[in-house]
């Protein structure tokens, strides 16, 4: 793919996103931030599959940079779907 052909995308990803996004009521934020945090498990899966093949160390730097992120961003979903699940348990007297 051409360099183009990825900006386009990149730029109608960014649009659509933004439109999904400001469409989402305020009360289902944090359940949607959440999910998609997890599902950036994919980046982190992605990168695991792709360590062993890419030459450079430019592109492992890279490959690194993008796990401890998307690992990240998996535990903080959780964690932030965690508490919000916490909100609605009943809690013991």
């Amino acid at each position: 793919m051409d360099l183009l052909t990825e900006l386009a995308i990149l730029v109608l990803a960014a649009f659509v996103g933004l439109e999904v996004i400001s469409k989402v009521p305020n009360t289902l934020h944090t359940p949607l931030m959440s999910g998609t945090n997890a599902i950036h498990g994919i980046v982190v899966l992605g990168g695991l599959l792709l360590i062993g093949r890419v030459d450079g160390v430019l592109d492992d730097v890279l490959l690194v940079i993008a796990i401890a992120f998307g690992t990240i961003n998996v535990v903080g979903g959780f964690l932030v779907t965690d508490r919000m699940l916490g909100m609605f348990k009943e809690k013991a007297r």
